[in-house]
């Protein structure tokens, strides 16, 4: 049963310069966004992330997930054939980064493509709004010096 969320996930990976953020080329619609999916049965959120990174990029689920502040609505009608309760009208999209150390990804049924990219080359390609914006929460909060701790 589909459950009323989604989730967007941008792999990272630690470079000598910086970061990489994966993107993901959409093979029905072409173009450039993150790991994307729903939540099915009684998943939570951050279940359906590490299920999604499994499925489209043979991300290993125990992998460090890190929950972003970034979200957005999306109208049930734009996310596929799904029957929804009468008052579900929009769905909240959650979004995840998740920190991997192999630029080698098995890439899923539904993407033709990806690429490792710095930051600024990555959301210059991204479709959505709602990708750039996880995105540079994501950028931020790895570059941001910690105190503490």
């Amino acid at each position: 049963m589909r459950r009323p969320h989604q989730v967007i996930v941008f792999p990272y990976i630690k470079t000598g310069e910086g970061h990489l953020f994966a993107i993901f080329k959409r093979k029905d619609l072409r173009f450039w966004q993150a790991i994307s999916g729903g939540g099915e049965n009684k998943e939570t959120p951050v279940e359906t992330a590490k299920r999604e990174a499994f499925e489209e990029a043979r991300i290993d689920k125990s992998s460090r997930f890190i929950k972003l502040d970034s979200m957005t609505t999306i109208p049930v009608a734009d996310v596929g054939n799904y029957k929804w309760e009468d008052d579900i009208l929009v769905l909240p999209e959650y979004s995840f980064g998740v920190e991997v150390f192999s630029r080698d990804l098995k890439i899923g049924k539904e993407h033709s493509a990806y690429k490792w990219l710095p930051y600024k080359k990555a959301k210059e390609l991204l479709r959505y709004d709602s990708n750039r914006s996880a995105l540079w929460e994501l950028r931020r909060r790895l570059t941001k010096k910690r105190k503490g701790v």
